[in-house]
């Protein structure tokens, strides 16, 4: 499909999308109202909460010694898997609006703890926070507080990462039940002498999502024994997504390449991702728009900001300095689609943030919007990359000349594809 009418036919789907999520929508200060009510009818004596957990929370503050979390959504016991972070969010269509109100239902139960001492640790709140980890759902579990939740509103940087939301420090932490812990989760954690990187892999290649996976890790619970320690989520998310990136990028490095350029487009949440795929040895950039009053440019006079970050066919040696954990989170999406492919490519993720993203959801938005932009057979196609980029820079504030100043590949790949038809 030509990349005009590709363009025409993604609006109107977008514009579909746009009123489903508008109908969705409701206001966050409805749950903060509600959710002390809900607290107080969930309390057992005056202050053991037995709840359902879907998932745990490890920080950054304070590292090494840092703040160590089980989640819980008051009152939801019934639902307490939906309150996780995974692709079904995408599935949903959630709003922002629905992103913060589940942050706000999730009471996390803390308390503090030394990174380096969970070798092999099961017992007391650790243990109890590792059993939530390893199972593949919910666990029932009792809580002892010693405070009323802290409820803020506020989000900082580890709220961008997963969400999290009223704080109340723990006394102690049991299982009410047995988790069900699948087998190779098992087999991962019986060898000893298993790293982190070829156990993460292992575990994405017998089906397990990144999601899962990030979990695990981040409860201490891969790695060589005596090397298995404590991953603030924010971190263990990242680490995933580019350890099993590196894995899929070495799937598909001696595969053919595509045959034409094409130029396949989503939008989710206030972001819209244009991604270019042209002939050739994989190479990857992401390039982010973003808009004055968004999230991460909040001051309205500010103009866009433009960041990039990318990679050759060997990959980064660095870290990803301006894009973070967008930056392999899209890759993800990308090297998927190729590997299923069987082919590479030369990809360009340009994401435009706009002033609706008024609030951070996580980087999954960017890895569920990447990864669906390649769920359709229709695609727009140029004949050269140079006609895709003029294509796509109509449809972004900033200038072909703007993005060839701050994109590597914008600058040069025109030149490198210019005789491509």
């Amino acid at each position: 499909m030509k990349l005009d009418e590709y363009v025409d036919l993604e609006r109107n789907e977008r514009a579909e999308r746009r009123r489903l999520a508008e109908e969705k929508s409701y206001d966050i200060l409805d749950h903060l109202e509600t959710f002390q009510d809900r607290f107080e009818e969930t309390l057992q004596g005056d202050s053991l909460y037995g709840g359902v957990s879907p998932s745990i929370f490890v920080g950054t503050a304070n590292y090494p010694r840092v703040s160590t979390g089980v989640l819980s959504p008051v009152g939801h016991d019934e639902d307490a898997a939906q309150f996780e972070t995974s692709g079904a969010w995408y599935d949903e269509g959630v709003s922002i609006s629905e992103v913060f109100a589940r942050r706000t239902s999730l009471l996390n139960s803390t308390r503090p703890q030394e990174v380096t001492s969970v070798a092999d640790s099961w017992t007391g709140f650790l243990g109890t926070q590792r059993e939530v980890a390893i199972a593949d759902r919910p666990v029932t579990v009792e809580i002892g507080l010693d405070e009323r939740p802290d409820v803020d509103l506020d989000p900082g940087v580890d709220d961008v990462a997963t969400p999290v939301g009223p704080r109340a420090r723990a006394t102690s932490a049991e299982l009410a039940e047995n988790p069900h812990v699948p087998r190779p989760v098992e087999k991962t954690l019986e060898d000893d002498d298993w790293n982190a990187e070829g156990a993460i892999t292992y575990l994405y290649r017998r089906g397990f999502d990144v999601y899962d996976v990030n979990t695990i890790l981040s409860a201490g619970a891969l790695g060589r024994t005596d090397q298995r320690r404590l991953v603030p989520t924010r971190w263990s998310i990242t680490a995933v997504d580019d350890t099993v990136g590196k894995y899929l990028r070495g799937r598909i490095r001696t595969n053919p390449g595509i045959d034409e350029v094409e130029v396949h487009r989503n939008e989710f949440l206030g972001n819209a991702f244009w991604v270019l795929l042209a002939p050739g040895e994989w190479e990857y950039e992401l390039v982010e728009l973003k808009a004055p009053g968004s999230v991460w440019n909040p001051d309205p006079e500010a103009g866009m900001y433009l960041a990039a970050d990318r990679e050759g066919s060997e990959g980064r040696t660095g870290y990803v300095e301006e894009t973070a954990g967008a930056y392999h989170a899209a890759r993800l999406g990308v090297l998927e689609h190729l590997a299923d492919r069987g082919r590479q490519a030369k990809a360009l993720v340009v994401r435009h943030v706009s002033e609706d993203y008024w609030g951070p959801v996580g980087v999954w938005q960017v890895r569920e919007a990447v990864r669906d932009a390649f769920d359709t057979d229709t695609y727009g196609t140029a004949e050269t990359f140079d006609a895709a980029l003029r294509g796509v820079v109509a449809h972004v504030p900033v200038s072909l000349a703007t993005l060839r100043r701050k994109s590597t590949m914008a600058a040069g790949l025109q030149t490198t594809f210019g005789d491509f038809g």
